[in-house]
């Protein structure tokens, strides 16, 4: 990260120019969020940088883009009476979870996520898993029964399973289509892979880092889906 020049926000020294308005320091775009003013001149994510118009930028971070909100850093670096929504991290939040929810229905389409403790086990040992979405209000027991498998296809393969527990099972459930969805494996392919980048971004952005296969194992899982 490079430090930006010290002076106020003038001309195009902040906008349309990777710097964080809230850090004051020079990112690269994957660590950025752009924010645009709509046609209603109010602030807007922009998460796939192609709306038009100048663009200001947070850090993928949800207290940033709070912290932005707060100091009403937009006004300053637009250098213009906007509208700065006070739920915006909020929002960014809401899509970032749309696009995790709609690369999950793809990924199954594609035949690269699974359902279904059996199957989901079994993708574990298969060497296929790029990464594991477990509900946030699974049971300990029943995560701890994935996690047996989980754990025998990391020592299979050599490399971590990365876990997210980023999303509830009606959530889940939501995206997939299904029931009462705990668990579900992602496998290898280009669907696959856009779901675990969805994931890595949402966790990014909330602060969180993905689960580690945890010890011990348990029989059976109070929320048991089908």
């Amino acid at each position: 990260m490079t430090q930006a020049p010290d002076r106020d926000h003038d001309g195009d020294e902040i906008l349309n120019d990777r710097t964080c308005i809230v850090s004051r320091e020079r990112r690269e775009a994957a660590d950025l969020i752009r924010f645009v003013r709509d046609p209603q001149n109010s602030v807007v994510p922009d998460l796939a940088r192609k709306l038009p118009g100048r663009g200001a930028h947070v850090s993928f971070s949800r207290k940033a883009v709070e912290e932005a909100v707060k100091r009403r850093l937009f006004k300053r670096a637009f250098r213009s009476e906007v509208e700065t929504p006070a739920d915006l991290a909020a929002m960014v939040d809401r899509l970032l979870v749309r696009q995790v929810s709609g690369s999950l229905g793809l990924a199954r389409k594609a035949g690269q996520l699974v359902t279904g403790a059996a199957k989901v086990e079994a993708a574990m040992r298969s060497g296929r898993t790029l990464g594991l979405v477990q509900a946030r209000d699974a049971a300990e027991d029943g995560l701890r029964k994935i996690d047996g498998s989980r754990r025998a296809g990391e020592r299979g393969t050599g490399r971590a399973i990365p876990g997210f527990r980023l999303l509830d099972a009606d959530e889940i459930s939501l995206a997939l289509g299904g029931w009462n969805v705990i668990h579900a494996a992602i496998l290898a392919g280009d669907a696959g892979s856009a779901v675990l980048k969805r994931l890595e971004a949402l966790a990014k952005y909330r602060g969180e880092k993905p689960t580690e296969a945890i010890d011990g194992a348990a029989s059976g899982d109070s929320r048991a889906e089908d």
